[in-house]
């Protein structure tokens, strides 16, 4: 007869930052390939056009697996789906370091992207579940991880593509080996910070929901969201394209710097302004990002490489600050019970904003040149962040509506 021997669980302190650096890790895993797409496209002999199709068929996918599986966890508890979706990344992971054409290349980044697609609203609410009540930084890890996981993931395929003998291989298989660990530990260790509540399968049906609540600060922040990740998209496809085919500098490292400028001090942003009132912050940083991007598009007519990464440091920070304001102002208040599924809507919307643009760009620049593509791109995204600006202003006058009460939470027996 075998003893029970119970589970040694983290304490919530210590589950709530290995939540962060888990969700920031496997960010860095899918800003890995950005760096990579020039290599591909050497290698295996494509444009910009298949460039950004190969980064869109992973947005897609994110944003299928947001729409199916996005409010899973809110039914079944985060460490399932958590553990499953961490093993699917290292599926894909495999898949990379396989590949040798376009056909696996789409299928890995299509993997990859179901995998991080049920990770990201999962790990976010975790994030929201765990978080202590008399400091609550949940949603500062959430706006502030994109940016902390695309840079190193940018800057270590970077450094790897420059000074490794067998990139991919180092970069995949180390990656590979994380995910697994990830997934056992967070199996074994992780605390379920969610109750168990019915409704699972109907949950499956593809929907965004947004809770009623929360649905006018949904639809007030729309707009700072699409104009940050659609910014974030042209960096992620086309920034080292850029860097090589405006600026004429080849380096890789060089490339994977653009996305650091613009990510890393996205991080920055957030962490300066946590303290000041989530509306505050999401008009200073959507002006001040109007202000880097319009810096980006005086770079690209002037032909100035050092204005172009001073204008994405600007931009980048803007975006972080932005997108704290913007995360804050719709979490707040949310019940437990939604939380995943709210998450789950706002990344839909941000990676729709990531990769449609973004692949739109990919075949203009076909058509016009990549420079002036990056410029319309860049006068489209000040117009809506200007307009965040103004609709937030507009829903500051409105009076708030009546609370809408959640639905009772009971958890599951056993």
């Amino acid at each position: 007869m075998h003893r029970f021997v119970p589970r040694r669980e983290l304490s919530r302190p210590a589950a709530f930052w290995s939540v962060a650096v888990l969700l920031t890790l496997m960010l860095a895993a899918s800003g890995v390939p950005s760096p990579l797409y020039r290599v591909y496209a050497e290698e295996f002999g494509f444009g910009s056009g298949l460039i950004t199709v190969v980064f869109g068929v992973y947005a897609f996918a994110l944003l299928l697996s947001l729409l199916v599986v996005g409010a899973l966890s809110d039914h079944v508890g985060r460490r399932p789906v958590l553990a499953a979706a961490l093993l699917l990344e290292a599926v894909s992971m495999v898949l990379f370091l396989a590949a040798d054409g376009v056909g696996w290349l789409l299928l890995a980044r299509i993997v990859q992207g179901l995998a991080t697609g049920a990770l990201t609203g999962a790990f976010g609410a975790a994030l929201l579940d765990l978080q202590r009540t008399d400091r609550p930084l949940g949603a500062l890890v959430n706006s502030a991880s994109p940016a902390v996981g695309l840079s190193v993931g940018a800057v270590s395929a970077g450094l790897a593509v420059e000074f490794l003998p067998a990139p991919t291989s180092w970069v995949f298989g180390a990656l590979t080996v994380l995910c697994v660990a990830a997934a056992a530990g967070v199996w074994v260790f992780l605390p379920e910070s969610s109750p168990r509540l019915p409704g699972a399968a109907r949950s499956l049906r593809p929907s965004v929901q947004v809770p009623a609540s929360q649905r006018r600060a949904f639809v007030v922040v729309l707009p700072c969201l699409v104009a940050t990740w659609a910014l974030g998209g042209l960096y992620a496809s086309l920034g080292p394209s850029l860097v090589a085919g405006v600026f004429d500098v080849q380096d890789h490292v060089v490339g994977s710097l653009v996305i650091l400028a613009l990510n890393g001090t996205g991080l920055v942003g957030s962490l300066s302004m946590r303290t000041v009132a989530p509306a505050r912050s999401m008009v200073v940083g959507a002006l001040v990002f109007a202000v880097g991007v319009a810096g980006t598009v005086a770079a690209l007519v002037t032909g100035s490489l050092a204005l172009f990464f001073v204008a994405a440091v600007v931009s980048g920070f803007g975006f972080g600050t932005a997108f704290l304001g913007a995360m804050a102002t719709v979490t707040q208040g949310v019940a437990p019970g939604q939380r995943a599924a709210l998450l789950s809507a706002v990344f839909t919307a941000s990676y729709l904003a990531f990769s449609v643009p973004a692949i739109a760009a990919g075949v203009a620049a076909g058509h016009i040149g990549l420079e002036r593509t990056a410029q319309v791109y860049g006068v489209t995204v000040i117009v809506l962040a200007l307009l965040a600006v103004v609709g937030l202003r507009l829903h500051a006058r409105r009076p708030a509506p009546d609370p809408v009460p959640a639905p009772p939470v009971r958890a599951a027996a056993g």
